[in-house]
């Protein structure tokens, strides 16, 4: 996967890269109504409960956008996604509070422009 567009984080004895891509940011917007909304989100959850649930599915979500990419390079060994339950089953809650910057991480990285600005030419320019 291109580092570029992922981070990578450990669950039980599997490396998993993060990955935002479009089928994920359209299923995040589904769920929080934009990637805005994400934070606020997950800082505002009612309970504890609440919160871990947000953060399992995040992971599960982003963890599988790798697996989805090499299923659809490799159509003839298809990997089995990630589930919810095996997040669950897998991490402590401590992993999870360590795995929240590596989602920050791919977020960052999934959804940063590379723009190149031209040089100006001022616009009062002597003239003669």
């Amino acid at each position: 996967m291109d580092n570029e567009r992922s981070a990578t984080i450990k669950i039980g004895d599997k490396e998993y890269e993060l990955v935002l891509t479009t089928r994920a940011t359209k299923a995040i917007a589904g769920r929080y109504g934009g990637l805005e909304n994400l934070g606020e989100k997950l800082m505002k959850s009612e309970n504890f409960e609440m919160a871990l649930d947000e953060i399992v599915w995040l992971i599960t979500l982003l963890a599988n956008q790798s697996i989805l990419i090499r299923n659809l390079k490799n159509k003839n060994a298809p990997e089995e996604l990630l589930t919810e339950e095996e997040v669950e089953l897998l991490t402590s809650p401590l992993d999870l509070a360590e795995y929240k910057s590596a989602i920050t991480e791919a977020m960052f990285k999934g959804a940063k422009r590379n723009v190149e600005s031209e040089e100006e030419t001022p616009k009062n320019m002597e003239v003669g």
